[in-house]
């Protein structure tokens, strides 16, 4: 199970594109608003309509927690002390994380991305806290996911896809996405 946590201001496109794709691959996938309501408004004025408030969900299940980019999204994520501790246990068990655009702030600002390559938008470099900060489209390192911005969203879908499926899977995926680097 993979939970996409979404915040107001999040950035529609690194959200919605690795969930579109990791669906597509046969994933389980289910959005969570870290809000008072199911309806969370993108930091373009889309607003989105979540699977489920973050209460609803005890997270035991998950193989993987996502946390889409933007702001002030990634600070909203960051803000929320509940996401933070359900972040936290995860990582201690050693599941994967990912998180794209200025999102991986979130990791760093709890102090697990200590030598983890990483990616983020440029200029949230120093958020990154103890990470190898690379500047790739896409960087997977140990259990971590990371994504530089909205132009790697789908990159870091298939990423994702690999990693919880196989190459071929999301070989296929590029090829019927028309997606090519």
């Amino acid at each position: 199970m993979i939970y996409a946590f979404f915040a107001d201001g999040f950035e529609e496109v690194e959200a919605i594109a690795p969930i579109d794709v990791c669906r597509r691959a046969g994933l389980t996938v289910k959005t969570v608003s870290i809000t008072s309501s199911n309806v969370v408004t993108g930091a373009r004025g889309i607003p989105v309509v979540t699977d489920s408030l973050f209460a609803d969900n005890d997270y035991s299940d998950a193989d993987l927690l996502f946390l889409p980019g933007g702001m002030p999204g990634s600070t909203n994520l960051d803000a929320h002390e509940g996401l933070r501790a359900v972040i936290m246990s995860h990582f201690k068990a050693g599941k994967m994380l990912a998180a794209i655009c200025a999102a991986p702030l979130v990791y760093g600002h709890l102090g697990i991305l200590d030598g983890v390559k990483a990616t983020c938008y440029p200029g949230t470099e120093p958020e990154l806290k103890g990470a190898k900060t690379t500047g790739a489209l896409v960087e997977k390192d140990g259990q971590f996911m990371t994504g530089k911005g909205p132009g790697a969203a789908l990159a870091l879908g298939y990423t994702m896809v690999e990693h919880f499926s196989d190459k071929a899977t999301a070989d296929a995926l590029r090829k019927g996405m028309i997606y090519s680097l």
